[in-house]
């Protein structure tokens, strides 16, 4: 048998253009199908939460003067948001806290400021960075 060899064949410029337009139909094609696709699953949650609704059974009246009840599943108007608990993490070791601010000075340099108000911005940081650098001990959060 004879091994064929396939070689790389790059399309030429009127093959590309040709079939720019069909790419684009496609393209839009998909995305249309798509939005479609997630109005509908939209949509048929919004019709199982209408049906899904409580229905009410009107009492049956009583011949004697009682007082009526009726009881409804509704949720309390307020409830208590939930917080996530709080992570206690390790402090980071002062030699490490003076590496990364010494990162961030750096770039802090590096940053190209558009206008005045944001290049005062810059400096103050950086003066605050250099305090931390050059001071004895760096403050724990």
């Amino acid at each position: 048998m004879e091994e064929r060899k396939m070689e790389n064949q790059i399309p030429s410029r009127a093959a590309v253009n040709r079939y720019k337009i069909l790419w684009r139909v496609f393209l839009i094609g998909n995305f249309g199908l798509g939005a479609y696709m997630f109005a509908q699953a939209g949509k048929k949650e919004r019709v199982k939460e209408k049906t899904e609704a409580p229905v009410e059974v009107a009492p049956t009246p009583t011949p004697t003067p009682t007082p009526v009840t009726t009881v409804t599943n509704e949720e309390p108007a307020f409830t208590q948001p939930t917080t996530p608990p709080v992570i206690v993490r390790q402090p980071i070791p002062e030699d490490q806290q003076r590496e990364l601010f010494k990162w961030m000075l750096e770039e802090k340099r590096m940053v190209k400021p558009n206008n005045r108000e944001e290049k005062l911005r810059i400096d103050k940081e950086k003066a605050i960075l250099k305090e931390f650098l050059r001071s004895k001990s760096i403050p724990s959060v």
